[in-house]
């Protein structure tokens, strides 16, 4: 699963699903032995967790990016790879 982003010591993912079309345009975030699937539009937790600190970094980078996630996630459904995406700071 291709890395986006890394920051705070939170690990950004997404990956291709063209057996599954059918799934919203999500991303993965990742946090110590959590794990949190967000929907791209609107950004929102749609399963797993994350602790209430992390969450919210990685709710406000997924408002702050989130042209680049669905320009990412378009890449990757069209077999190609994705663009890195700036952390937070």
């Amino acid at each position: 699963m291709p890395e986006l982003a890394r920051f705070y010591g939170i690990i950004i993912r997404m990956f291709a699903e063209p057996d599954a079309p059918h799934h919203t345009p999500h991303f993965h975030a990742y946090y110590q032995d959590d794990m949190a699937v967000y929907s791209l539009d609107p950004i929102e937790l749609i399963a797993g967790s994350l602790p209430q600190r992390q969450r919210r970094l990685v709710e406000a980078w997924a408002e702050l990016h989130k042209d680049e996630l669905l320009a990412d996630w378009k890449r990757l459904q069209a077999g190609q790879k994705p663009e890195p995406i700036p952390p937070l700071e």
